[in-house]
C-alpha cells in the first residue's frame, strides 16, 4: 500500500509541470514542445547541432537562445559546437559575414539571411545583432509550424532606431501604467540584477527592438546623478548582449537642480559645458549609450522657451554635448499651451517654422495624431510638413485611452492606420511610412517609439492580449509592410494555441477589437471625452478641469444645432495644415470619411449621412452596435476554451465581462448626454437606457474620488 502511494505521488509530481497553469510570463517565447508531426520530424533532422563561428558577445547570445528554443520545441538536447567542419550531421550554423555574402549589396548591420547551404541551415548577418534577429526569425518559423526545407529568408529593419519608451518613475510608479509597478528596482540596483531584466531583453530582441528609454518623459534629474548612472550602467550591461542600447529621458532644468547653476538657458556657456561634461560622464560609464529623449515646454515641464530660446536651440545644444559619440537626441513635439483656440494646431505651429534648423543628430518625435493618443486620430499634420528634419513616430502601447488593461484592444490596426496614411505632401503616395523611414526626404536616420505597456504583473501587461500590442509594435517597427492580421496570427500561435480554427477565431476578434472600442466610446470622430485626470470611462459633460483643453466640451462642441469641432476655414482652420489633396478629402462634411467626420466638422443632428441615417441616428446606432459587439467578442472567445490554457482563458473571459459592462456605461453616458442637445428619441430597434443621466454621472464621479 505504501509503495503504491509513493508511486502515485511520483506520477503526480511528474505530471505537475504539464498541468501547471500558464501565467503568461514567457510571453511569445514559450518554446513548448511541438506535438508529433511531420514538421517536428523535419526540424529534429535539421537541428542536430548548433555551430557558432566567432566570439562576438551577441553571437554567443544568439547561440544560447537558439539552443534554448530548439531543446524546448524539439524535446531533445542540441549541442553547441565551435565549428561545423567535418561534422557529418545536419545542423544550424551561425555566422557573421561580409554584407556581399549575405545580401549581395550594402545593407543594414542588423539584417540577416537564413538559407540552406549543403546539409546545414545557415543564419548569417553582418553583425552579432543580425544573427540574433535571424535566430529569432528561425525560431518563429518553428513555433508557427512553417517549413524550413530549402528555406531562403532574408530581412533588414526598415527603421533604424526602434525603441520602447518607459514612463517609469524613480519611486517605482509608472505614469499611465496598468500592469503593476515599474520593473526597474532602483533601490536594488546596481548590486542586484532581477532575472526579469534578462527576460525583458530577450522579449525585445525577439521582435527586433534595439533601444529602451528607461524613464518617464516627465523626467527626474535624479537619473543624471552619479549614483543613478551606476544603476543605469548595470541595466545597460544586461541589455548589451541582446543588441539593445539604453537611452535616458532628461529633465531640462537638471543643470540647476543637480548642477548648481543659476540657469538652464541652452545658449549659456556654463550650461553647454555642464551638459558636455555630463555626456562624457555617461559615456565613460556606458560606452554604447544611445542618447537623450526630451519633453520640454509641455504640460508644465521646463524647456528652452523659458529663456526665449527655441526647441531647436535646446535640441542642438544637447546634440553638441554628445560630441563625437554615437548618440542621438529625440525631441518630443508634444507641446501645447493654455488659451489656444485649437490644441490640434500647436505642435505644428511650434515646429514647422524650425524645419531645417535641427542638428544632424536630432530627430523630432511626433505622436501618431495631433491631440493625444486618442482611439482614432487623423495622422499628425507634421508628417510630411518637415522635409528637412527626420521624424520619429511615437505610438502608445499602454492603453491610456483604450480601456486600460480591462479592455481587449489590439493596437496594430491603429499603428498601421497612421503608417499607411497618405500625407500627399509630395503628391499621392507620400505616406507617413515614407516620412518615418526617411525615404521620402532621403534622411540617413529614422526612428519609431512605442510607449511601453509593461509592469510587474506576472504576465507583464495586465491583460493577456496586451502582450500582442508589445509584440505587434516590434514587428511593425522592423517591417511595417506586415499586416495586422498576419502579426496577430503569429502571436496567437506562439502564445495561445496552434489549433487552426481557434487561431482564426482569435485573430478575427483581435482584428475587429479596436474598431469595436471606437464604436462604443468615440464614434464618428468624437475624441477626448473620457474621464478627467485618470482618463478612464466617459465624461462628455466635463466642462471644468483647470484649463479648457482638458475638458470634453472643448472638443465635441455639442449644442442645439449639432456636434463636432469645425476645423475648416470657417472654424479653427486646422485642416489647412494638411496638403491640398488631404484638405479636399476631409474638407467637405458630405464626403469626409465618417471616421473623421466630427474631427473636422460641426454637423447638424438631423443631417443625413452616407449611411442613410441622420447624424443622431448614426451616432446612437454606433454606440449600441459597438456595445453589442463586445457580447459577440465574448461568444467568440468562449468557442476557443478547449484550445487555450484554462487560467488564461478565464482571465480574458473575466475581462471581457468587465468590458461588456463598461461598454454599456459608455453607451448610456454618451447617448443620454448628447440627447440633451439633440432632443431626438432613441431610434428603433434600440431600447433606451434604463438608467438616467444623473445615475450615470454619479457612477463616473466615483472614479474621480481621491
Amino acid at each position: 500500500m505504501l509503495l503504491r502511494t509513493l508511486l502515485l505521488l511520483l506520477v503526480l509530481a511528474a505530471a505537475a509541470p504539464l498541468c501547471r497553469a500558464d501565467d503568461g510570463y514567457r510571453l511569445w517565447l514559450k518554446y513548448d514542445q511541438l506535438g508529433d508531426s511531420p514538421q517536428r520530424t523535419q526540424y529534429r533532422a535539421a537541428a542536430q547541432f548548433i555551430a557558432a563561428t566567432g566570439n562576438a558577445e551577441v553571437l554567443k547570445t544568439a547561440a544560447a537562445e537558439l539552443q534554448r528554443g530548439l531543446q524546448g520545441l524539439l524535446g531533445q538536447p542540441v549541442p553547441v559546437v565551435a565549428s561545423a567542419a567535418g561534422d557529418t550531421r545536419r545542423g544550424i550554423v551561425l555566422a557573421i559575414v561580409p554584407a556581399a555574402k549575405v545580401f549581395g549589396s550594402p545593407a543594414s548591420l542588423e539584417g540577416y539571411r537564413i538559407s540552406t547551404q549543403g546539409r546545414n541551415l545557415t543564419v548569417m548577418g553582418r553583425s552579432g545583432a543580425g544573427v540574433l534577429y535571424g535566430v529569432y526569425a528561425l525560431l518563429r518559423q518553428l513555433q508557427t509550424s512553417q517549413p524550413i526545407a530549402g528555406l531562403n529568408l532574408s530581412s533588414s529593419p526598415r527603421i533604424q532606431y526602434r525603441l520602447l519608451n518607459h514612463w517609469d518613475n524613480p519611486n517605482g510608479t509608472v505614469e499611465r501604467g496598468y500592469a503593476g509597478s515599474s520593473i526597474w528596482k532602483w533601490y536594488e540596483l546596481p548590486q542586484r540584477l532581477d532575472p526579469r531584466y534578462t527576460d525583458y531583453a530577450r522579449a525585445n530582441a525577439s521582435i527586433g527592438l534595439n533601444g529602451v528609454a528607461i524613464n518617464n518623459v516627465n523626467a527626474s534629474a535624479r537619473y543624471l546623478t552619479p549614483e543613478y548612472l551606476q544603476k543605469v550602467k548595470a541595466l545597460a550591461g544586461v541589455f548589451r548582449p541582446y543588441g539593445i542600447r539604453v537611452y535616458l529621458s532628461v529633465f531640462w532644468a537638471a543643470p540647476k537642480v543637480i548642477g548648481g547653476l543659476k540657469t538652464a538657458d541652452p545658449l549659456d556657456p556654463q550650461v553647454k559645458q555642464w551638459w558636455a561634461a555630463k555626456s562624457e560622464e555617461i559615456y565613460n560609464a556606458i560606452p554604447d549609450f544611445g542618447g537623450f529623449l526630451v519633453k520640454a515646454n509641455s504640460e508644465g515641464e521646463p524647456g528652452p522657451q523659458d529663456y526665449g530660446r527655441t526647441h531647436a536651440d535646446g535640441a542642438n545644444m544637447l546634440a553638441a554635448a554628445l560630441g563625437t559619440h554615437d548618440g542621438i537626441v529625440m525631441w518630443r513635439a508634444f507641446v501645447y499651451k493654455a488659451g489656444s483656440s485649437d490644441r490640434f494646431k500647436q505642435a505644428y505651429e511650434d515646429f514647422k517654422p524650425l524645419d531645417g534648423q535641427f542638428a544632424p543628430k536630432v530627430l523630432v518625435q511626433v505622436k501618431n495624431g495631433p491631440i493625444d493618443f486618442q482611439s482614432r486620430e487623423p495622422f499628425h499634420p507634421l508628417f510630411g510638413a518637415m522635409p528637412k528634419t527626420p521624424l520619429v513616430l511615437e505610438v502608445q502601447l499602454t492603453q491610456e485611452y483604450l480601456g486600460f488593461a480591462s479592455h481587449l484592444v489590439y493596437v496594430a490596426p491603429l499603428i498601421k492606420e497612421c503608417l499607411d496614411a497618405d500625407t500627399q505632401t509630395k503628391g499621392p503616395g507620400s505616406t507617413a511610412t515614407k516620412v518615418v523611414d526617411g525615404s521620402l526626404d532621403q534622411h540617413r536616420i529614422s526612428g519609431i517609439a512605442g510607449v511601453a505597456n509593461i509592469g510587474t504583473d506576472r504576465n507583464w501587461t495586465g491583460h493577456p492580449v496586451g502582450q500582442a500590442n508589445w509584440y505587434a509594435f516590434g514587428r511593425l517597427a522592423w517591417d511595417y509592410t506586415l499586416t495586422s492580421a498576419a502579426i496577430a496570427a503569429e502571436w496567437t500561435k506562439m502564445t495561445l494555441t496552434r489549433e487552426p480554427q481557434a487561431v482564426a477565431t482569435i485573430v478575427d476578434v483581435m482584428a475587429k477589437s479596436r474598431d469595436i472600442y471606437v464604436r462604443y466610446t468615440t464614434p464618428l470622430g468624437l475624441h477626448h471625452i473620457m474621464g478627467q485626470s485618470i482618463h478612464y470611462g466617459p465624461e462628455p459633460w466635463l466642462a471644468e478641469a483647470g484649463r479648457p483643453d482638458w475638458t470634453a466640451v472643448y472638443y465635441h462642441k455639442a449644442d442645439s444645432l449639432g456636434l463636432g469641432f469645425d476645423r475648416t476655414a470657417a472654424g479653427s482652420n486646422a485642416l489647412a495644415l494638411y496638403a491640398p489633396g488631404v484638405q479636399k478629402q476631409w474638407g467637405d462634411a458630405k464626403t469626409c470619411p465618417l471616421n473623421y467626420l466630427l474631427w473636422f466638422h460641426h454637423v447638424g443632428w438631423k443631417q443625413p449621412l452616407s449611411t442613410g441615417r441622420t447624424l443622431w441616428n448614426e451616432l446612437v446606432t454606433r454606440y449600441y452596435t459597438g456595445t453589442d459587439s463586445v457580447a459577440w467578442m465574448q461568444r467568440r472567445w468562449a468557442t476557443v476554451k478547449p484550445q487555450v490554457d484554462a487560467a488564461l482563458f478565464a482571465d480574458v473571459a473575466a475581462r471581457l465581462q468587465i468590458q461588456q459592462r463598461e461598454a454599456r456605461w459608455w453607451r448610456d453616458a454618451c447617448v443620454l448626454y448628447f440627447q440633451t442637445f439633440s432632443k431626438q428619441p432613441i431610434p428603433a430597434p434600440f431600447v433606451p437606457p434604463t438608467r438616467t443621466l444623473a445615475e450615470v454621472k454619479s457612477l463616473v464621479d466615483l472614479y474621480q474620488l481621491k
